[in-house]
């Protein structure tokens, strides 16, 4: 049994999938294994199960959020993360609806609004509640609210840990379904099991990196404003990863800092002794990278991600679809590629504004002596004398590209998220299989 999950993986992301399910409602089996308080109707008890869900799915945030590889190896961080915000903004609205049917169906409830004349028990929601509110306001507009990355994510963390433990100190308080010695047990265990995944993300994680660090070697310029960042592993040999995923970078200060960026490995996946970053000069951090001096102490955790052509090896090949930055992943399949004398077919769609803006270039034109590598250059603004594609990679410029047998191959997509979006739909409009098509995002906030 354990073979044939490791082998498909749809039977292993179908499986946590129900134990997510289960998890979730597993509290609320238990709760009605002890006889429910007399003289209250159907609505009351409707509003107490959906407060019981609703804590249970706000616990299990923090287990999508801790990087656990083996449920990050069957989704990918991308699709993890899209989980995560879609099950946060549900339980937001299950744990709202909870106190507002009571106020309905009970109008006396509506007292306990008064927080100050409030009982502990309904103080301890209110807070709870506030926190989870602001938890979404500052995650969903964080952007136009212009909250730095960093205090964000601090702050993200400490109002997660406020809603959920003055979530379980209301059910306690309140007691009707909680007065069990043996379902205090349970519940703590849930509640403690979550606070020890923000301690081992937090210290016991940046701990361990610290054991392995790793020093700048050099910041090398690329085209289109992108540097190549090479790191060497410090008393340790590094880490093997599979081409196109990527790790969290920790650069010049200690990892408990948190000030953590994902970037996608550039370079060769079998060469653990040099790893490379393709960073494109674009935020505050990412600005400051060819300033980097040799011999800075960096940390990485890593390696994630899914997005990799290592996954799908009876592919008689595979179409990259690239647009700026986008192309780090890419080169690094490539390079893999090269290393172990790969013989499939490769094609590159490579979107850049124009030609001074094709990172890696010179790189990618010598690769195709090497592998069974087609090139594909559009540019957004083609220059005088310029005969190749222009424009963006549309339907029309996919269907004259692609092959012709469109389930033959693998198509990975690394680009703005129009861009991305924009491919996708015309990839489904041309008849390439849904299973096929695989992308990468980096909007991990």
């Amino acid at each position: 049994m354990q073979r044939l999950l490791m082998r498909n993986p749809i039977a292993v992301a179908t499986l946590w999938i129900v134990a997510y399910v289960l998890i979730c409602l597993f509290p609320l089996a238990v709760a009605l294994l002890h006889p429910a308080p007399v003289n209250r109707n159907f609505w009351v008890e409707f509003s107490v199960a959906l407060g019981f869900i609703g804590l249970a799915m706000m616990v299990l945030q923090f287990v999508l959020t801790a990087r656990v590889n083996r449920i990050e190896t069957s989704y990918g961080i991308d699709i993890l993360i899209q989980f995560h915000r879609f099950t946060s903004l549900a339980a937001f609205f299950i744990v709202v609806a909870h106190p507002l049917l009571l106020f309905v169906v009970e109008p006396d409830t509506r007292s306990l609004l008064n927080f100050f004349e409030a009982p502990l028990r309904a103080q301890l929601a209110t807070i709870g509640t506030l926190a989870f509110l602001v938890m979404v306001v500052t995650t969903i507009w964080r952007k136009p609210l212009k909250i730095p990355y960093e205090p964000w994510r601090l702050l993200h963390s400490v109002l997660a840990v406020v809603a959920v433990g003055f979530g379980f100190g209301h059910g306690l308080l309140v007691g009707n379904y909680l007065s069990l010695f043996w379902k205090v047990v349970l519940w703590s265990g849930l509640v403690l099991a979550a606070l020890w995944l923000i301690v081992y993300v937090r210290l016991v994680k940046p701990w361990m990196m610290t054991k392995k660090p790793y020093l700048v070697e050099e910041v090398l310029p690329q085209r289109g404003n992108v540097y190549t960042l090479a790191l060497r592993p410090q008393g340790h040999d590094g880490f093997t990863f599979e081409p196109g995923q990527f790790a969290w970078l920790t650069l010049g200060v200690h990892p408990v800092h948190m000030r953590e960026h994902p970037f996608s490995m550039s370079s060769c996946a079998d060469q653990s002794d040099r790893i490379e970053f393709g960073i494109k000069a674009l935020g505050d951090f990412t600005r400051r990278i060819k300033d980097i001096k040799p011999g800075t102490k960096a940390y990485l955790d890593g390696p994630y991600g899914v997005f990799t052509t290592e996954r799908y090896r009876d592919s008689s090949g595979f179409v990259l679809i690239a647009g700026g930055i986008g192309i780090t992943p890419m080169y690094s399949m490539l390079q893999t590629a090269i290393a172990r004398k790969d013989n499939r077919s490769f094609q590159l769609l490579y979107a850049a504004a124009s030609w001074d803006d094709v990172t890696y270039r010179e790189e990618l034109e010598a690769m195709q002596d090497k592998l069974d590598l087609t090139i594909v250059y559009v540019l957004r603004k083609g220059h005088d004398g310029w005969e190749g594609a222009t424009g963006y990679v549309d339907q029309d410029l996919l269907k004259q590209y692609i092959p012709h047998h469109r389930g033959s191959r693998q198509y990975f997509i690394c680009a703005a998220p129009v861009m991305m979006d924009a491919v996708e739909s015309a990839l489904f409009d041309l008849d390439v299989p849904v299973t096929h098509v695989h992308m990468e995002h980096f909007n991990l906030a």
